[in-house]
């Protein structure tokens, strides 16, 4: 093929196998020079008023169906070789404009303030009107602020001061441009915010964030705040002309009014801002960058008329992957590159303001450009959180907590402060990070060492308690907030230890025990402390706080049930009564949004205060949860008699002792649990697990006697009897249930969770696939079952 051949196949072909390219000329930028003829339409109208408002209304509202009339642009210049000398037909009408807006707009205000020539009517009319083209000062300014000629981006500067928002130059270039398609940028709406949302935060982002890219520019050039060079000193002077020619003319009424017209620009500016990027997210790489900025992060809408009228700014997605191309280089990209928004501005910007129809046009294609530019994401869910754009600064971890863990991020969406534990030295000395050791199998061990060290050695309930009690509080209903507070920051903690595989989720669980003990110790500590100071101390008896079930036996997680028995003495038994019930209220009101406890209501947890001297056979059953307390309770805090532990101990050994005397019996009577013909995951693991604590308790009821008061767990019980087919059975119960609790509620099926989800939950409990693991748990669920019927099945004593 001839070199003539090759130029003629490319003239053809296009950029992008679209259209052919045209040459830069007169002919193709005469059309640009449409939006001059508003011009003489506005003087005039200024002049004479009456239907002579008219014209101007017309020509600027003809865009919508022009564009209907005339249909898609498509046509490129080539970019490549074209210099900007061979422009200068189509920058002719950009530098015009920008010359003829502000004597328009000071003879409008002129008009309408001092000679003041109209009935009322039509000075409203004149106002709107003014409004309406000066919206056009963001598309001029726009495409000037890019330009490398400092006099153009100056006279953008001074153009832009007419809307009252010069601060956009500097925005715009070095915010919107350089954070476009990222939480950090306010200009690029997430998925599902409404522009009503959108609104005050992008224009109150703007002016901050102009205002600190000032402020660092300057310091990273050793300059002070208050340096010439600070662009605000050009904002302030243009906005100080343009307020102060129209108090001059009109006072401070007018000055209110220029407010207003400012206030109409900025806000249909923001309408096509809000349209331009609603939903386009760049992706985070595995490196920690954003993905650069291309076509795909802009919607374009390449409309003939509208390219005429506005400078080709509908060609959006060019502008922002080139942003240094004037605008008749812009180029139209073709939806395999680009998306395409469904309708023209106009079309756009009657949906933006009705958000129930603007979701349900743009979401459903917000998907569609997911799945056709992303097909391997399947969670969008952090781009989407407005958590990413309040904590951008955090948005790895974002991203890491809702891929893996749905309930923690529920939390942190409500309680965005406990990112700022990842920042901690508490977390960073133990969270290591990459690259820090010779390979990667050396720098795992050493977090996992550290972190194993110190949540489950280090950091126990007599450390955490000293850590409490430094906390200033005034009273108990203190205590309870800012123990909640702490705890909340400690269990978050361990749970982003727990998926990132730092701690094992038996680990976990003995942490979380620590954590919980350490919380109700304390309020329980706050609450006498408080009814000592009121009533004085009780003298005589004592009462002691002992924890039941889980909690004893240290198989915690997050969101158990708080279950925590008050016993006292037979002395004072009404004071000590009343003071339980002190405690009972503020460990309720601790439990409520807590990550730790299960936020149960008092329905649910009722008082359980009782008197020493009340125990008997009778009332105690350890072959059910209800007799938990015989065999899985612990002394966690005593206050009056030195030896009411020792006490309850022996009344508790009294009573086994007694009820070991028909050991078949007791067996035999141990409850059925029902299964369900094909559970899910979670009531399989659940049933299993009550399955496990009552062939655990029936063990315990086989031994002689008690050696001590110390609570073992049902995996120690099997480990003492030699079952480690039951012990390993029930550790992997416990594993999962440890892991499940912190990445998604209770109530939520793990069949339904994302494969993340699963994949975190598998690699927590040793295993590789979710599939793996579920098919480990069904075979420990046959060892339970079988050692289950095999109690039920034993004699029953006559």
């Amino acid at each position: 093929m001839s070199q003539v051949e090759a130029s003629d196949t490319k003239a053809v072909e296009g950029v992008r196998g679209l259209t052919p390219f045209i040459e830069p000329s007169l002919i193709n930028a005469l059309p640009h020079y449409l939006p001059l003829g508003i011009f003489p339409l506005i003087v005039l109208a200024l002049i004479h008023g009456g239907w002579w408002l008219l014209p101007p209304f017309l020509f600027m509202s003809v865009a919508g169906p022009a564009d209907k009339l005339l249909g898609p642009d498509g046509r490129n210049i080539e970019p490549k070789g074209t210099s900007e000398r061979r422009l200068r037909w189509h920058n002719i009408p950009v530098w015009t404009w920008a010359f003829l807006w502000p004597p328009t707009l000071v003879f409008g205000m002129w008009q309408i303030l001092v000679a003041n020539p109209f009935a009322v009517w039509e000075e409203c009319i004149l106002v709107v009107i003014l409004t309406m083209e000066a919206q056009a000062v963001f598309v001029v300014g726009h495409e000037l602020v890019h330009r490398r000629s400092k006099v153009e981006r100056r006279i953008a500067e001074f153009l832009l001061a007419s809307a009252s928002y010069p601060q956009y130059a500097t925005e715009h270039v070095y915010i919107h441009h350089a954070k476009v398609g990222t939480p950090d940028d306010a200009g690029s709406a997430p998925k599902g915010e409404s522009f009503w949302r959108y609104f005050p935060k992008e224009v109150a982002s703007n002016l901050t964030n102009s205002w600190q890219s000032a402020r660092w520019r300057l310091a990273r050039n050793n300059r002070p705040l208050w340096h010439y060079t600070n662009p605000f000193w050009r904002y302030g002077l243009a906005l100080l002309f343009w307020y102060g020619l129209t108090y001059l003319m009109g006072g401070l009424w007018a000055v209110l009014l220029f407010i207003a017209l400012g206030f109409g620009c900025v806000f249909s500016m923001k309408i096509i801002n809000y349209c331009q990027h609603y939903g386009l997210r760049r992706v985070r790489l595995p490196n920690g960058r954003w993905e650069k900025v291309m076509p795909r992060h802009s919607w374009d809408a390449d409309w003939k008329f509208s390219n005429w009228m506005f400078f080709k700014m509908q060609r959006h997605s060019d502008h922002h992957a080139m942003a240094g191309r004037h605008y008749p280089l812009l180029q139209v990209h073709s939806s395999d590159e680009s998306p395409q928004l469904p309708g023209t501005y106009s079309d756009m910007m009657n949906l933006v303001l009705r958000p129930k129809r603007w979701f349900e046009t743009m979401d459903p294609l917000v998907d569609q450009w997911r799945a056709h530019f992303y097909p391997e994401i399947d969670d969008w869910r952090a781009y989407d959180s407005p958590l990413a754009a309040a904590r951008p600064d955090a948005f790895d971890a974002i991203i890491e907590i809702y891929g893996y863990a749905p309930r923690l991020a529920l939390w942190i969406e409500r309680n965005p402060e406990l990112l700022d534990n990842l920042q901690q030295r508490e977390f960073t000395d133990l969270d290591l990070p990459k690259g820090f050791g010779p390979d990667e199998a050396y720098e795992t061990t050493a977090r996992r060492g550290l972190t194993r060290l110190y949540w489950t050695y280090e950091m126990g309930v007599a450390e955490m308690r000293e850590q409490i009690d430094e906390l200033p509080s005034a009273d108990a209903v203190d205590t309870v907030e800012i123990v909640r507070n702490w705890s909340n920051d400690k269990a978050f903690q361990i749970g982003m230890h727990l998926i990132r595989k730092n701690l094992s989720p038996m680990e976990a669980a003995t942490a979380m025990a620590h954590l919980a003990e350490a919380m109700i110790t304390s309020v329980i500590a706050a609450v006498l402390a408080d009814h000592t100071h009121r009533y004085g101390q009780i003298v005589e008896g004592g009462f002691a706080a002992m924890l039941v079930g889980d909690l004893a036996n240290k198989q915690a997680y997050s969101g158990m049930p708080l279950r925590v028995v008050f016993i006292h003495s037979n002395k004072n038994a009404e004071q000590w009564r009343r003071l339980a019930e002190q405690c009972h209220a503020q460990l309720l009101a601790l439990t409520q949004d807590s990550l730790v406890f299960d936020p149960t209501g008092p329905e649910r947890t009722p008082l359980e205060s009782r008197v020493l001297s009340e125990f008997t056979h009778a009332n105690e059953d350890p072959r059910t949860q209800d007799g938990d307390f015989l065999l899985s309770s612990r002394c966690v805090f005593r206050s009056g008699e030195s030896d009411l532990a020792q006490h309850i101990h022996e009344h508790k050994q009294a009573i086994l002792a007694e009820l070991r005397k028909d050991i078949p019996a007791q067996a035999s009577s141990t409850k059925t649990t029902e299964v369900s013909s094909e559970p899910s995951v979670n009531s399989f693991v659940h049933a299993k697990l009550e399955m496990i604590e009552d062939i655990a308790r029936s063990l315990r009821l086989q031994q002689s006697e008690e050696e001590s008061d110390i609570v073992l767990s049902a995996q120690s019980i099997f480990n003492q009897h030699d079952r480690k087919d039951l012990a390993q059975a029930a550790g992997l119960f416990r594993s999962v249930q440890s892991v499940q609790r912190f990445i998604c509620e209770e109530s939520s099926e793990l069949e339904n969770t994302s494969k993340q989800s699963q994949s975190c939950i598998a690699n927590a409990c040793e295993h590789s696939t979710f599939e793996e693991l579920t098919s480990a748990l069904h075979d420990a669920g046959n060892v339970v079952e079988h050692e289950f019927n095999s109690l039920l099945e034993q004699p029953t004593a006559s």
